[in-house]
């Protein structure tokens, strides 16, 4: 049986120990956690599985898989490099509630939490992130280390790598998205992004109902 590590002992990792008990065939062995992060988050999420070292001392054995328990995008990206430098494998999570197509393509390491769906003909790359009610919807192309906050991306997109999409963000259908962008929460994206943008809003606008003078 695949013994599951969870690396990150924060409010994603609480997350996947939720999912990991609706699902029968794999067990959790344990998490990897620096010292200093103990008190602020292992001890906060009163976790019953130990911290078996952390991610730079833990050497993978035999029948460990890995899931990356944190959303932040850089820090994903040196979770993936340590582990395939220790030649560690990465374990792919889709929750039972999940709705995947049949023809739908989902690489290593990817999480797919509760009541998320990918579309007929999509294909999702290594090592990215689903929380709850995400939707990638038909014929979208992701590539890897992607993190999704309950977004829409509509048909026909294609994405690349590093990207960070906050909670209820949505992109438009047939659009191209470059690498490292930030999609700010609740962004419509509706025109082709290149790299290392941010979209953001700029002004809140406060709109005040004035009587008319007599």
């Amino acid at each position: 049986m695949k013994q599951i590590i969870i690396i990150g002992t924060g409010a994603v990792a609480a997350e996947l120990t939720m999912y990991l008990r609706d699902i029968h065939d794999v067990v959790l062995k344990g998490y990897l956690e620096y010292d200093y992060n103990l008190e602020k988050y292992y001890n906060t999420y009163n976790y019953e599985k130990p911290v078996l070292g952390d991610l730079d001392t833990y050497i993978p054995e035999e029948n460990d898989y890995f899931l990356i328990g944190v959303s932040n995008v850089p820090f994903r990206l040196k979770v993936i490099n340590a582990i395939k430098s220790k030649n560690g494998k990465f374990y792919t999570l889709i929750h039972p509630t999940a709705l995947i197509a049949l023809d739908a393509k989902i690489g290593e390491g990817c999480t797919i939490a509760p009541f998320s769906m990918v579309g007929p003909h999509a294909s999702i790359g290594n090592y990215n992130l689903l929380t709850s009610y995400s939707a990638i919807s038909h014929d979208c192309v992701l590539g890897d280390n992607n993190t999704f906050s309950s977004v829409i991306v509509c048909g026909r997109v294609k994405i690349g790598n590093n990207n960070t999409f906050y909670i209820r963000s949505t992109v438009q259908p047939d659009l191209t998205i470059g690498n490292n962008n930030v999609i700010a929460a609740g962004m419509i994206v509706d025109s082709n992004l290149g790299d290392d943008a941010t979209v953001f809003y700029r002004f809140k606008e406060r709109v005040l109902a004035i009587p008319k003078q007599n």
